[in-house]
């Protein structure tokens, strides 16, 4: 129990660090490394980044049968299992560096078109560093999996912590004496390799952890295949859907709209992190609820309530975004990026359904009723990928970033809401009804505040600062008197009591 409270703790603690990081040593980073140069970095990122679903979802299935075997008292069959995927995992190694070296013969084929030859010179190295990265993190993911299966939480989020604090304190030294992206590359490489060796060390030590080489169990490997699949294919959507972007702005548009590209997807990353894992918390009420008689009136009348929320937090910051995200983007990172605003609208908008509906997902996992969302997704995937390609080549970055907003609108909003409806039995005419209802006063306010925000010219963050607190008070208050019900008026006046008690 103290492992999960610390771990819950520490992981709430990354979040936060990780942002503030972010806001503070990106500006920093792209300034030192110049458009080019971060657009390099951002691109060869995007690449691998696409590669580690390599894993297959065999990592998740590791914590999960580790898990099992450990409730069931089968040592032996956990020792065996590690070796099975130690085995596994090494082959999925070496089709990596296969696929990357097929990759680096050809990368100068695939981007020649809009980079030059210094560039396309960088482009190799950070890529050669990456994959061996890569490769080295599938031998050694068992350990990792592992330690998530022990629970023993603290160890790994304090090791995940250090590294988030050291990488950047360790690169804008190395940045302030004009080292660049292959170097960010070589320190990234390095901690990866120093945070693996330490997986393998406490897992040796402190945990145990044998390898027993056995017989291949080809009935339980089709077992974890299955599991692993369904898994496996949410990773592909989201690789594609938020990686395959900056390569093919990369083809297309060169080096330096990659940059652009990569600061609207890091902005977009903190967003979705905002939405809160309400969904993953209510599972087992929703599995309860499944049992009960008139569950689907249960379930929807908790989808309604949960959405409300969660519409709560996530509307007043895109509101925010759309009426104060340009100038934050021309203070934090400068005007040469001021294209991520649109591509951050673009995304933010379909994107506000799913994370105001991601109790949806718990409700799907509880009725076991995942397979049509994975192969929706994925299909709709594939389809905007293939579409990008002529929209970003006619309509550069802004073509690519509307591709990816019509396939979230298609498949998040647009066809889930209707499995949610149809066959799920979730109310969604009712949803909607309530979204709406609390939608009207805020977008009205944030249009007006939109277009008096257009005749002030905010260049400074004190500036930028008094205008955000402005809107946040007044916003806040439209919110409270014409949107919010008694339900969710007590919820933040108990919350509010609490912090007060506590004083």
């Amino acid at each position: 129990m103290n492992q999960l409270k610390s771990g819950a703790v520490l992981s709430y603690l990354t979040l936060i660090l990780n942002s503030v990081i972010a806001l503070l040593y990106t500006p920093f980073m792209t300034l030192k490394l110049g458009q080019s140069e971060y657009g390099l970095y951002s691109l060869v990122a995007s690449i691998i980044s696409v590669l580690t679903v390599m894993d297959l979802g065999f990592g998740n299935a590791v914590i999960r049968y580790t898990a099992k075997y450990r409730a069931e008292n089968k040592q032996e069959e956990i020792n065996k299992m590690f070796g099975m995927f130690f085995v596994i995992f090494s082959l999925i190694a070496l089709i990596t560096l296969g696929i990357g070296a097929v990759l680096y013969y050809n990368l100068d084929t695939i981007f020649s078109q809009n980079m030059s030859e210094s560039e396309l010179g960088k482009l190799r190295i950070m890529f050669l560093l990456l994959i061996f990265n890569l490769a080295f993190t599938f031998i050694m993911s068992i350990y990792r999996s592992a330690i998530v299966a022990y629970e023993r939480f603290v160890f790994q989020k304090l090791i995940n912590l250090i590294r988030i604090i050291l990488n950047p304190i360790v690169m804008v030294v190395l940045l302030s004496y004009g080292h660049k992206a292959i170097t960010m590359v070589v320190v990234q490489t390095i901690f990866n390799v120093l945070t693996l060796l330490l997986d393998y060390y406490y897992c040796k030590r402190k945990l145990n952890i044998k390898l027993q080489f056995a017989k291949f169990d080809f009935k339980f490997l089709k077992e974890v295949s299955v599991y692993s699949f369904w898994v496996f294919l949410n990773v592909i959507m989201d690789r594609i859907y938020w990686s395959m972007g900056q390569s093919v702005v990369g083809i297309y548009c060169g080096a330096k709209l990659v940059a652009v590209y990569g600061i609207a997807i890091q902005i977009q990353q903190m967003y979705m992190s905002f939405s809160t894992a309400i969904s993953g918390i209510l599972l087992p009420r929703i599995t309860s609820l499944t049992t009960q008689k008139n569950s689907d009136k249960l379930i929807s009348d908790l989808f309604i309530k949960t959405g409300r929320l969660q519409f709560i937090i996530m509307s007043f910051i895109l509101s925010g975004f759309i009426v104060f995200g340009r100038q934050f983007i021309n203070l934090w990172v400068g005007k040469e990026y001021d294209l991520a605003y649109f591509i951050c609208v673009l995304f933010f908008v379909p994107l506000l359904i799913p994370l105001i509906q991601n109790v949806g997902i718990s409700v799907l996992q509880a009725k076991n009723k995942m397979k049509f969302r994975s192969l929706l997704y994925v299909a709709i995937s594939l389809l905007s990928l293939i579409v990008s390609l002529p929209f970003t080549k006619h309509y550069g970055v802004i073509g690519c970033a509307t591709t990816t907003a019509l396939a979230l609108f298609i498949g998040h909003v647009l066809i889930m809401n209707i499995y949610y409806h149809k066959k799920i039995n979730i109310n969604m005419i009712a949803f909607w009804k309530e979204i709406i209802k609390m939608s009207i006063a805020p977008i009205l306010f944030s249009t007006l505040c939109f277009f008096a925000i257009k005749q002030i010219n905010i260049n400074q963050w004190t500036q930028w600062l008094i205008s955000v607190c402005i809107f946040s008070i007044l916003y806040c208050l439209i919110f409270w008197l014409t949107s919010m019900n008694r339900y969710e008026k007590d919820l933040v006046k108990g919350m509010i009591l609490k912090i007060k008690s506590r004083k």
